[in-house]
């Protein structure tokens, strides 16, 4: 696959490189890791998150009380219309349930969910994406997930569930970026931990100061934007390991491509300070068509606020309803 980085002639970056590779369908493992032991460009973005308790309240679009919560819409029709019109009444007015046949909603949070696309808070952090990891036809989140949250990233994403672990964190979709074919992880994750990973392709170790792959990596099943933070030894691994094209670029002039873009094989959303020359080359080596927009009420980190597969995604809860939809439009889920 061919490769390509457009920042190499300004980068000076002292690299190790050690060929250890993991096969996830043969059971051999083969770790397959690159070091930096010095580089001038930031390996790793800083995680922010806080707490957003939000109750949502679903009410039946059928309920109808004219202001009065304890009378039903039978009663204040059978009051208002004449004795004469009562044969008519009653059957507009069976289709209609009473106040005390609609289900009541409860005080437990609730997440919105809406045609495949919907929102949930994480751990109390509406950043989604630095939690779930979707690689190919699996999603790949942390342990200890409340009932109501995966039901959730079910609902929205479609796709197999998975629980693990890496290194004993939670932040899944920091540590963890791929496709169908293979996978990169960070360099923390114990043997335990990639051993589960390797059940779901093959996995690429990232060792040193450049090794949050979620961060770092925008895929598809079509092809692979790395930060040119990681060195070229790397690239042409997880051009190998996951079978698609890599190419070096920044997403609004920043290195943490994987926290600034969102991606499936239908669309790919953007950082909306993305450069016209970045926008084109995104667009070529992906396969889509980029756009841009925001997440969690005007984040531009869209990569680390959500997440995403052919079928749908998932935002975190302070993400608007405009938001949404561009999300929609962009990742071709209309």
């Amino acid at each position: 696959m061919p490769i390509h980085n457009s920042r190499d002639v300004y980068r000076r970056t002292q690299i190790r490189f050690e060929g250890r590779w993991v096969h996830g369908h043969s059971g051999s493992v083969y770790l397959v890791s690159f070091r930096t032991q010095k580089s001038s460009l930031p390996a790793s973005l800083p995680l922010l998150w806080y707490e957003s308790p939000r109750e949502r309240k679903s009410l039946c679009p059928s309920s109808f009380t004219f202001g009065f919560p304890q009378i039903s819409l039978r009663w204040a029709l059978g009051r208002l219309l004449h004795l004469e019109y009562r044969p008519f009444l009653r059957s507009v007015a069976s289709s209609c349930p009473s106040i005390d046949s609609l289900e009541r909603p409860d005080s437990t949070p609730k997440e919105d969910i809406t045609m495949g696309i919907g929102t949930a808070d994480i751990f109390g952090s509406d950043q989604v994406g630095i939690h779930l990891a979707a690689v190919g036809n699996v999603v790949l989140h942390p342990t200890e997930l409340p009932i109501h949250v995966l039901e959730t990233i079910e609902s929205c994403l479609e796709l197999e569930m998975a629980a693990v672990s890496i290194g004993g964190s939670n932040l899944i979709g920091a540590l963890v970026a791929g496709n169908s074919r293979g996978m990169a992880v960070a360099d923390i994750a114990t043997e335990s931990d990639i051993d589960a990973l390797t059940a779901f392709g093959d996995v690429v170790v990232m060792e040193g100061g450049v090794n949050t792959a979620g961060n770092l990596l925008l895929v598809n099943e079509r092809g692979v934007i790395a930060s040119p933070s990681i060195p070229s030894a790397g690239l042409e691994i997880m051009a190998e390991v996951m079978g698609a094209q890599v190419v070096a670029t920044t997403i609004a002039g920043s290195d943490v491509v994987g926290s600034l873009g969102l991606t499936n094989d239908q669309g790919v959303l953007l950082h909306p300070d993305v450069t016209p020359e970045e926008v084109l080359l995104i667009g070529d080596v992906l396969g889509v068509p980029p756009m841009v927009g925001t997440v969690a009420f005007g984040s531009p980190l869209v990569g680390a606020g959500s997440c995403a597969s052919n079928n749908g995604v998932i935002a975190g809860t302070e993400t608007t309803g405009p938001e949404l939809n561009r999300m929609e439009d962009a990742l071709g889920l209309i």
